[in-house]
């Protein structure tokens, strides 16, 4: 749990009793390798902040080609926060790619954090911004960058995800077949 302190003291600086209050919120959870956290139509329950491990977010069209949203490894959060935020079902998955530790917390805990502590709601705000921020990057590098711009950003802001992830992942995530990944890694 003082990951947990450690992580929002990024944001915003905690006293003792604020930061005992926040961290009766969470739960810890252990996921083994290839265990889901969410299967779609699942209730998203929770909001996850990732500890340790490396996660793999996808969707599955109809005829059961996956799409990967995202991966999450270490202090990253994520859920299928459409399902999260407005109490539906979900329509994504989130399987654990390398044995991991979460800490969860329930939408009502999120909510009441913010309410009662301001560092909180300024620490969730400026996080679920990272995000936007982080996706609409990924939405334009896929709408206009080149297979080998998207393979450079990719290796720029995750270096420690590429020799932790499949090639045959990170090929999907790019958008990419597994040959073109193959020439992009070794030119």
């Amino acid at each position: 749990m003082d990951r947990l302190r450690k992580h929002i003291e990024e944001i915003v600086e905690l006293t003792d009793a604020e930061y005992e209050r926040i961290k009766s919120f969470f739960t810890l959870r252990r996921i083994k390798k290839n265990q889901y956290l969410l299967q779609e139509g699942d209730q998203a329950r929770y909001e996850f902040l990732v500890l340790s491990g490396i996660f793999r977010m996808f969707y599955l069209n109809e005829e059961g080609k996956e799409y990967i949203i995202q991966f999450a490894g270490p202090n990253w959060w994520m859920t299928d926060y459409q399902a999260y935020f407005y109490q539906k079902n979900t329509t994504l998955h989130i399987l654990c790619m390398a044995d991991a530790e979460v800490l969860c917390t329930t939408l009502e805990g999120r909510e009441t954090l913010a309410a009662e502590l301001h560092k909180m709601e300024h620490f969730f705000r400026v996080k679920l911004t990272n995000g936007y921020v982080a996706q609409q990057r990924r939405i334009i590098s896929l709408l206009s960058g080149t297979p080998q711009q998207r393979y450079e950003e990719f290796g720029q802001l995750y270096p420690h995800l590429m020799q932790k992830i499949p090639k045959k992942y990170i090929a999907e995530y790019l958008g990419v077949s597994r040959e073109t990944l193959s020439r992009l890694y070794s030119g």
